[in-house]
């Protein structure tokens, strides 16, 4: 059994079609297809179904397959680790972050940018389950999420901050002069919220039937940054994570009161538990955990009220 074997299952398994698997392997579909074959029969198990087109993977080829993808992601450890021994970290760092924390990620990367220029970052805005689910897979290599839930057993955890709501306003006028609210009377200002999908509207809305409350909801997004937007240009409100105020421009051009009772959530690095970890994956980790982001969001909050 070789490497390039399983690294042409997994990619047959994404992709679904002998031919695409083969363009994305760089190599001819005859090539692919016999190397699966042979897969077959070193394991004398039908990975594939195969009809006149590919047709899946039988229930063996998906238990393989998730085999594979950890056997891979154990080979670019270790190769990693070898070659990465005597000289800086180089490589590709995958990174998911739930859309509420994608301006939490500059703040964790920056460090990375300044000490290891052979780095290259992927990050991806994705929910709280997929994180969960590309890192099962190694389909990724860190992830920034919720920490609360039983989810997370068997990964490595490391909290960083923990999360406020607050709600933000294009004109200040609307808080009637409060220097805080409640979610009740939050309730019936126009607001715009994320998507019912997303966990952290998952979290205002229970914070919403805490005190039987019914929002007036006029624009839904899944883009924290399409929210913002939505209550620079107009009359809506919003309640979003206090982190999300790091941005420049959402501390200058939007007022923000607090919302009472306090809501607050965990916010921290996720990944799979490798020892050691592969080389790239280290590096980052560890200037990521070196950057004071509680203190920085705190600060943040006590400078606004």
């Amino acid at each position: 059994m070789f490497i390039r074997q399983l690294e042409y299952l997994v990619a047959l398994a994404e992709l679904g079609h002998f031919s695409r698997a083969a363009d994305a392997c760089h190599v001819s579909q005859p090539a692919l297809s016999s190397a699966i074959a042979k897969l077959e029969q070193e394991l004398d198990l039908q990975l594939v179904r195969r009809g006149r087109n590919y047709e899946g993977l039988t229930d063996e080829g998906r238990r393989v397959v998730g085999w594979a993808q950890h056997m891979l992601s154990s080979y670019e450890a270790m190769r990693q680790e070898a070659v990465d021994a005597n000289r800086t970290p180089t490589g590709t760092l995958r990174i998911g972050a739930i859309p509420t924390a994608m301006p939490v990620v500059p703040f964790l990367t920056a460090g990375c940018h300044e000490r290891y220029r052979g780095i290259k970052l992927t990050i991806l805005s994705l929910p709280s389950d997929e994180i969960v689910r590309r890192l099962d897979n190694c389909d990724l290599d860190l992830g920034l999420t919720f920490l609360d839930g039983n989810v997370l057993a068997g990964f490595q955890v490391h909290p960083l901050f923990q999360e406020r709501y607050v709600l933000v306003a294009r004109d200040p006028a609307v808080f009637g002069g409060r220097s805080a609210l409640s979610w009740a009377q939050a309730a019936e200002l126009d607001l715009c919220l994320l998507t019912a999908n997303m966990q952290s509207r998952q979290i205002i809305d229970a914070a919403f039937r805490s005190v039987a409350a019914k929002p007036r909801i006029q624009v839904e997004t899944d883009s924290i940054f399409a929210l913002y937007a939505q209550v620079r240009f107009s009359d809506l409100c919003a309640v979003v994570p206090h982190s999300v105020l790091s941005l420049i421009e959402l501390r200058q051009e939007l007022s923000i009161v607090p919302l009472l009772p306090q809501l607050s959530r965990q916010i921290g690095l996720v990944l799979r538990e490798q020892d050691p970890l592969p080389a790239v994956t280290a590096a980052v980790l560890q200037l990521a955990l070196q950057v004071p982001l509680q203190a920085r969001f705190d600060g943040l909050i006590s400078d606004i009220y």
